[in-house]
Parts: structure tokens; sequence; C-alpha cells
């Protein structure tokens, strides 16, 4: 099966990137300045990242709210105008079938973008549950997303109105004469914006971004050692059908009104479950951990407790490139997931000392105003 590419493939490929697939996509996972050149300039100052395979999807029409809070946990009906909520579609075990941002563009129209991987499925699962509403998936928008400390003078120069935008709310704006949305959202942990885009401009707003001093194009090894430093989830890792939001560390993504005790409780699947792991804890929690010395550990590899026995998995790991070293996060048993815990990991028949560390690895710098 062919690959399928996003509308920045040619300007990826003269700016030399290295093309991997990804999701069904033909993705730049790194340009020539490499991994983590990219990752540090982004702490610094600011990359600009393709995430176009992302799905975009509007759902428009009375009780639309009503319907996704029956997919998700989330409070959508209490979502103000042009802000952002994140989302994640629960299944009857109560785990996760896919993380996911809903912005509100109006009283019965949402704005939602789904990960590659999982966007058929989403679109299906969305599809097999609208009760009257409709569903129209964005396939001539790109998005584009500008993160970093030196965003936002970025964003100034392109749109200053959208420069004084806060994390998680959005805007329609126009840039260089093309109508786009713009929110202040990002998964690196800094400051910055996500910019969704119709494809036949998205080449030219990349390359009018690419032309300020303070940004490089940055590719997706750089954008997975970004996000886990910055401790936040990727699904297929830390997330899938089998994890559960407390286990996963997601509890504050479960809205109070939709809490046992809330104003609306439940309704979304798995309810009854994952309020029973709230009330009892799961026997698993998703923790970070810090790598003594520079080997590496593995996604898959064991971990392992002070008296050899196995107690978790490393779901994520990377060369953390603001931290200095190697860091990882891991599911282990919930009793030795507290900070300065010393566990082990098992590499090649040998133990590697680690240590249980707080996350987020660097602090997260979201603009709050």
């Amino acid at each position: 099966m062919s690959l399928l590419t996003t509308p920045l493939d040619e300007l990826h490929r003269e700016l030399g990137a290295k093309m991997v697939p990804f999701a069904g996509y033909e993705m730049p996972v790194q340009y020539p300045s490499g991994i983590i050149k990219e990752h540090l300039h982004t702490r610094e100052a600011a990359g600009l990242f393709d995430v176009s395979h992302m799905g975009q999807v509007v759902i428009e029409g009375a009780g639309s709210a009503a319907m996704l809070e029956s997919l998700v946990p989330a409070d959508a009906q209490g979502l103000g105008s042009d802000r952002q909520t994140y989302a994640l579609f629960t299944n009857d075990r109560g785990g996760v079938l896919d993380d996911l941002i809903i912005t509100r563009w109006g009283e019965d129209r949402f704005f939602l973008v789904v990960n590659a991987a999982c966007k058929a499925q989403d679109i299906a699962h969305l599809r097999a549950h609208l009760a009257g509403q409709s569903l129209e998936v964005l396939e001539e928008q790109a998005l584009l997303a500008l993160q970093g400390p030196k965003a936002r003078d970025v964003m100034g120069s392109l749109c200053p109105q959208a420069a004084g935008l806060v994390f998680m709310q959005g805007m329609a704006a126009t840039i260089d004469g093309v109508e786009v949305y713009i929110t202040c959202s990002g998964y690196t942990g800094e400051d910055g914006f996500e910019i969704s885009v119709p494809n036949a401009a998205a080449a030219s707003l990349a390359r009018r971004i690419l032309g300020f001093e303070q940004v490089l194009p940055v590719g997706l090894g750089a954008r997975d050692s970004l996000r886990l430093e910055a401790g936040l989830c990727l699904y297929g890792h830390e997330l899938n059908q089998d994890i559960d939001p407390v286990q996963a560390g997601l509890l504050w993504s479960i809205s109070k009104v939709r809490r046992a005790d809330g104003e609306r409780p439940g309704g979304f699947p798995g309810a009854a479950v994952i309020f029973e792991r709230m009330e009892n804890k799961p026997a698993l929690r998703r923790v970070g951990l810090a790598v003594e010395g520079k080997r590496p550990v593995r996604e898959g590899q064991t971990v392992i407790a002070g008296d050899g026995r196995p107690v978790g998995e490393i779901c994520s790991a990377c060369f953390g490139a603001s931290v200095g070293g190697p860091i990882a996060m891991a599911y282990v048993e919930r009793e030795l997931g507290e900070p300065g815990t010393a566990l082990a990991v098992e590499v090649r028949g040998k133990q590697l000392p680690v240590t249980v560390t707080r996350m987020p690895f660097s602090p997260q710098r979201y603009y709050r105003g």
C-alpha cells in the first residue's frame, strides 16, 4: 500500500529531511541539523512541525455537546466558545481508544483533532454515535505547529491578534489573505500555536514562518523527545485500549462535572470501571524514570525491583536533550511509583539502574496570561 503525503512533502525534501513511514504517511523524522539540535532549538527559540497527518473533523448540529459527552469524560457542554479541552475516547473496559483535542466553534459546532494512526477508527466511532448531527472531515486542511518561547514573537508578526491567545484558546484569523484557524496549543510542553490552513496555502505559509531567524523545521524525532520530556502521553505507548485514565495519571482529563459525584456523572463508555479505579486505585501507575549513565533504555524492556522481581515495563524512552541524559516513562506497580524509588531496567541481560522521578522532566511553559 502506497504511503500518503502531506501538502508540505515537497518542502520537506527540499529542506533535506529524512523521510520515514509513520501512520500511513511519509513524514520527516529529522532534518540535516539533527534531532538534538532541533529539540534544543525548540526549547530555546521556535520549531515548526508538520502535523498535517492528524485528523481534523467538524461535528455540527443540535445536541453535539451531549453526543460528544456520550463518548468522552470531558465537559463539552461547559466549554466556552473558541476554548479547547483535552479528551479521551474511552471503551467499555475503561481503556482509551484515542486521545484528542476538542474546540468549541459555536453553540452546536465542535472542531476535533485526532491522532493520525487512529484517524479512520475515530471517524467511524463518531459516525456510529451521531444522533442527527453532521460530521465533516477537513480533508483540504493542513496543520502546522509552531512551538517554543519565540513562537509568540513570530505569531506577533504573522497575525498580531493571535499573539494574545492563551493556552487552549483559539480564533479564526487571516494570514497573508488566507483564512486560518489558530489555537494556542501543541505537544512539546512549550508555549506555541497550531494553525489549520488550507492545503493550497500550507507550503507558502510554512516558508513564510521558516523565513524568521528564530524558526527551524523540526521532525518527528524531536517531536517525540520534546513530548516525553514534557511528560505527555503518546497513543500506542502510554495509552491504549487496556490502559485507563487513572493508571495513566490523567485523572485531570475526567471533568469534575462528569465524575461520580458531579452534576452529570458518567454517561461515557467504561465510566463505572473508571470510577472504581478512582476509588480503589489501579495496580499499576505511569512514572518517569531517570536513567543512570548514558546508556539508553528502550520501549518494552522490563523494569526490575531491588529484589530482582519484574514490576513493570518501559512504554517510551529517549535521550532527553534538555535533561542531558536518557529518560523514560514506564508502568510500574503502584507502591513502587514514588519519586526517589530505586529500580532497574533489564538491558541485554544486565540491570541498568534507574530512579523514579517527578514529571515533567523539563518544565512545561504554556502561556496562561
